[in-house]
């Protein structure tokens, strides 16, 4: 079997790509990779607990790699991250690089741009996959995910903390993706075929936050790299 990293985000694309990876046993998943903010101990952008990412993975029965980076890194400082972390991984004969990616173009472009750096193949289980028949299927397998952060740009608050279903899909305004591709919010996933258990969890503080955009020459950043970006904020859940 060809080994693998696999990029884990915590929510729903990510679980369903994992599942269909494993389901077909041609990689030998080495880790799961996520990148966990320094300052924060959260899943960048998901706001997740360090906590509750290592349950997923105890659960999952994987390990589990976090990246550490500073609060919204520059790409500069990301990419030198992420370089590094490849390159230990290709130390151990990995070769490849696995993600939950469905439809964006220019990211999956950046994503195997940086990969080819360091020797590495992108792998995309997802790629150009209808999202409705992706949730439709996410769904039917018996995975449970909770909306853990809605960008306000396309959603209100009272989207924030639901648990996805027929419900939740069918309230969806019409400009926002199913799966949340473009960016319109952020999942947790924490039951599926592929855990031993669920991930215990209760609902906390729902907050908003705004990000400033970086005082610096470079102005793109990790999570965000469209300057409109810095114009809309965020509502999130937390899990505790």
């Amino acid at each position: 079997m060809k080994k693998a990293i696999f990029n884990w985000s915590s929510g729903k694309d990510s679980a369903l790509a994992l599942y269909k990876i494993q389901q077909e046993k041609q990689y030998e998943i080495i880790t799961l990779l996520t990148s966990v903010n320094q300052q924060f101990q959260r899943i960048s952008m998901h706001g997740i607990r360090v906590e509750l990412l290592e349950q997923q993975a105890q659960s999952i029965g994987l390990p589990l790699t976090k990246m550490i980076v500073p609060e919204m890194p520059t790409m500069e400082i990301y990419d030198d991250l992420m370089k590094k972390t490849l390159l230990e991984f290709k130390e151990k004969e990995v070769e490849y690089s696995i993600f939950g990616d469905i439809f964006l173009e220019d990211l999956r472009k950046y994503r195997e741009d940086k990969l080819a750096l360091a020797n590495f193949e992108g792998v995309f289980p997802l790629w150009k996959r209808d999202t409705k028949e992706i949730i439709e299927e996410f769904l039917s397998l018996g995975f449970k995910t909770i909306v853990v952060c809605v960008n306000e740009k396309y959603l209100g608050k009272e989207f924030v903390g639901r648990v996805i279903d027929e419900d939740f899909i069918k309230e969806l305004p019409d400009n926002v993706d199913v799966c949340g591709e473009n960016g319109e919010f952020h999942t947790f996933t924490f039951d599926g075929p592929n855990f031993s258990k669920p991930i215990d969890f209760e609902i906390g503080e729902i907050v908003y936050r705004k990000y400033e955009k970086p005082k610096t020459a470079t102005t793109n950043t990790a999570c965000d790299t469209d300057d409109t970006a810095f114009n809309y904020g965020f509502w999130y859940c937390d899990l505790v």
